[in-house]
């Protein structure tokens, strides 16, 4: 008897399901698919799975919904409301009859979103990718549903990165990504395309001087020159180079392509990896940093100008005036002081030979210039004297490889220019007529220096006064202040303050913080 009453709820159970007539009655008649029965309605796909299919309906129960809807850390509204929600849904339907005995392991299977489910059974258990099926086979008149444990979610399609994702997803570009992000090159490297990069590592950027890598970082136009010449704007694979192909980047400079046994490099970086195809062009990985050529300057002043160690000697030759004289066709040979050779002159020297810059400081820096001549550091000889611009004679020592030109050692030679050459010396050449002993007069002190603010000089009456600028151009200039300049509104930089008072003028080099 007993037997008998535990087969009625089972008989029961036969019955309604005879009596259902598609796979969504089944759906809408089931206690544990209230929020699938919601989902397909909200997806408006109620009419279409009551049509004549045939179909097969892996239908997660409102436990797996519910845990999805956790998981994703949003509401079952949320997920009512996905864009997505018609293409998930459909990923749960086959437009086949597929009963468990037609099932079997390994089977893919194509769902109504285009996508594969894979079937899997294994001691009797069968699972749709990873949801296990927990019934299996409730027919209806027009397919067949199986409840599964858990939400089938379709694959997400393959997106191609850009060039720009290839780098920044990889774990041996680190610096690139970085300086790409502050050049702003990064979104340009996102865009259109197409580009080819050759990307230095990690290491490549670490083998280079830190001295080179600090000026890249601190001069942000330069950083981004080296930058685009390691990208060409084509996307050029492997089999687009060949041995002594010159590429044109977007530097506007040419690198060269060569090819022996195999091996790819560029200028003299070798390719390490190639052919990483982005949605917008190909990375290939270099083992070094390709240096852009440096123009030759146009005149030994431009040579002057752009170096970091000759600030003093460009605004003593900016207030001498001989910036147009230097910048003409020549050739000159110039014997280039640094800003340490100058400092060590004897105190104040510096600013009076400014307050004059057509008398004494115009003879030194003549005496630093030979006319008519590029006289390169091959060229020179030991015990030979070359008359200068300013009438005088240097005479050339040489011992081994160190080249002095009378007291001062010659520590970077041969910057050639298209007017001449300049050779870096590390110290002030002095005339033969003894330009130490010129009557150095009165000097007026001025502090704080360096200022950020007010710049002051006592008690003494002024008559006027002019700034300056690190080009020799005057940037202000007042009558009768008293006592105190405000430097508050002046650029982070140095000056040179003229100072004209009791019928006397002197010049200080002040730096503005």
């Amino acid at each position: 008897m007993l037997k008998h009453t535990l087969l009625l709820p089972f008989f029961l159970m036969g019955a309604l399901l005879q009596a259902q007539t598609t796979v969504v009655d089944v759906v809408v008649d089931s206690d544990d698919h209230t929020l699938l029965e919601a989902a397909v309605i909200e997806a408006d796909l109620a009419g279409a799975l009551s049509g004549d299919g045939p179909f097969t309906v892996f239908a997660p129960t409102d436990d797996a919904i519910t845990a999805l809807v956790a998981e994703l850390g949003i509401t079952a509204e949320d997920l009512l409301a996905l864009e997505g929600l018609g293409d998930i849904l459909l990923y749960h339907v086959v437009n086949a009859t597929a009963m468990s005995t037609d099932l079997s392991d390994g089977q893919m299977i194509t769902t109504m979103l285009g996508d594969d489910v894979t079937i899997s059974i294994m001691d009797g258990t069968v699972m749709v990718n990873d949801a296990t099926v927990t019934v299996a086979d409730i027919a209806a008149d027009n397919g067949v549903v199986h409840v599964i444990d858990a939400v089938l979610l379709p694959p997400t399609p393959e997106v191609t990165p850009t060039v720009a994702q290839i780098i920044a997803d990889s774990e041996v570009h680190g610096v690139l990504a970085a300086v790409l992000d502050s050049t702003g090159l990064d979104e340009a490297l996102a865009g259109p395309g197409p580009f080819t990069v050759f990307a230095p590592t990690d290491a490549a950027f670490d083998a280079l001087p830190p001295e080179v890598i600090l000026g890249l970082l601190m001069d942000n136009a330069a950083l981004t020159n080296v930058l685009t010449y390691h990208v060409a704007g084509d996307s050029l694979t492997s089999g687009d180079l060949s041995d002594g192909q010159q590429i044109t980047t977007l530097f506007g400079e040419d690198v060269t392509v060569s090819i022996m046994d195999g091996t790819v490099m560029i200028n003299d970086a070798t390719v390490i990896v190639a052919d990483l195809i982005g949605s917008n062009g190909v990375v290939h990985v270099i083992d070094a940093i390709l240096l852009p050529p440096v123009p030759t300057p146009a005149t030994v002043v431009d040579i002057v100008v752009n170096s970091p160690a000759h600030n003093i000697l460009e605004a003593a030759v900016v207030a001498a005036g001989l910036v147009d004289a230097l910048s003409g066709e020549g050739p000159f040979t110039v014997f280039a002081p640094t800003d340490a050779a100058f400092a060590a002159l004897p105190a104040g020297l510096i600013d009076e030979l400014l307050a004059d810059p057509t008398g004494a400081l115009t003879d030194i820096l003549t005496y630093h210039v030979v006319a008519g001549a590029a006289a390169m550091s091959t060229d020179l000889t030991d015990g030979q004297t070359i008359a200068t611009l300013q009438g005088e004679e240097v005479t050339i020592s040489i011992d081994g490889m160190m080249v002095m030109v009378n007291d001062a050692t010659v520590i970077v030679a041969d910057l050639v220019a298209d007017n001449g050459v300049v050779h870096v010396i590390d110290a002030v050449l002095s005339l033969p007529s003894g330009v130490n002993n010129v009557d150095l007069g009165s000097l007026f002190e001025v502090y704080p220096n360096p200022t950020t603010d007010a710049l002051r000089w006592g008690t003494l009456k002024v008559d006027r006064l002019q700034v300056l600028d690190a080009s020799g151009r005057i940037c202000f200039e007042t009558t009768n202040p008293n006592g105190m300049l405000d430097m508050s509104a002046f650029d982070s930089g140095r000056y040179m303050v003229v100072i004209e008072a009791e019928g006397q003028r002197a010049v200080k080099a002040v730096v503005k913080q």
